[in-house]
């Protein structure tokens, strides 16, 4: 009893054991959840494991670790736990992350994914497919938020009836509706303001995209929230922003506010701000250090 009370001085090591109390999982799925690195979750992990408090067995190549506490002991753990703030999003993170393992659909693409590009084909790329499907877009009114010069903005507004891009740059957006006039692109709007509080009127607006924005808001909940009051009842938002990394570098090169955020943490603070149909995934991996990755959520605001 003394050695377990100690065990559960760490905050870390018990909003581990509550995750397990809930399901079995792998270290990578505890990294996913906590938002922390393999060596620290291991490392308790260990000492959980040594105190005969979980065990874990070989899948493929994860070790899938599952609870074996003592009911008696886990009462006074679930106490505890009642203090620690951290434990209710764990459990919040931990159901988005079982919704994930069984969509089976999203499994099948995510690997189909990780071939793609792999092999030469003559004329096909990432860029063609997705510039052939913004073709397609069938949007009234599109929001790209955080727009830059545009470059999304310009490819929306050859298929949508009116495009708003919004940046907090004078120049940026002064070079960006350089470039729309001088393509003829008159349904393409640029406006100076931040994502938090974009000026754009309430529910008007039928799609609106976060495309590598959020990590320079000064607060990504609030840009959430203000995507949110511009679309329409039924509306979709899309945010594209790098997956949770370690790089302190990027603030100093990219003037970067957060480095990245987690998939559950996205989906979270989406469901925060009222969306619903909330969907994550690392949509790519970049080969090279620092080895960025991209996260991609849709949600849809209720009718």
């Amino acid at each position: 009893m003394l050695k377990f009370i100690k065990l559960l001085g760490d905050p870390t090591r018990l909003r581990i054991l509550m995750l397990l109390d809930r399901e079995s999982l792998s270290v990578a799925e505890l990294q996913e959840i906590l938002g922390m690195g393999q060596s620290r979750i291991s490392s308790q992990l260990s000492q959980l494991k040594a105190a005969r408090l979980t065990t874990d067995h070989r899948s493929g190549k994860n070790n899938i670790y599952r609870l074996t506490a003592d009911p008696k002991l886990m009462e006074v753990a679930r106490l505890a736990a009642a203090e620690v703030p951290e434990v209710e999003p764990d459990r919040k993170a931990l159901k988005h992350m079982l919704h994930k393992r069984r969509d089976r659909t999203r499994a099948y693409f995510d690997e189909l994914a990780g071939r793609f590009g792999r092999g030469y084909v003559p004329g096909r790329s990432w860029k063609a497919l997705a510039e052939a499907l913004i073709k397609i877009l069938n949007y009234r009114v599109v929001a790209d938020l955080g727009a830059g010069e545009g470059t999304l903005s310009q490819l929306l507004a050859q298929r949508a009836e009116h495009v708003i891009a919004v940046d907090l740059s004078p120049k940026m957006i002064e070079y960006g509706a350089g470039l729309a006039k001088k393509h003829g692109l008159a349904n393409l709007e640029y406006r100076l303001g931040g994502i938090e509080a974009p000026p754009i009127d309430d529910a008007t607006v039928d799609l609106a995209i976060l495309s590598q924005a959020l990590h320079h808001a000064s607060d990504p909940a609030m840009a959430l929230e203000g995507a949110f009051r511009i679309l329409r009842p039924g509306g979709r938002l899309v945010v594209l922003d790098l997956l949770q990394h370690n790089f302190e570098r990027a603030r100093e090169l990219y003037a970067d506010r957060w480095l990245g955020f987690s998939e559950a943490g996205l989906a979270e603070m989406l469901a925060s701000a009222g969306f619903t149909g909330v969907e994550t995934l690392v949509a790519a991996k970049e080969k090279a250090p620092p080895r960025f990755q991209t996260l991609l959520g849709v949600a849809l605001k209720p009718e």
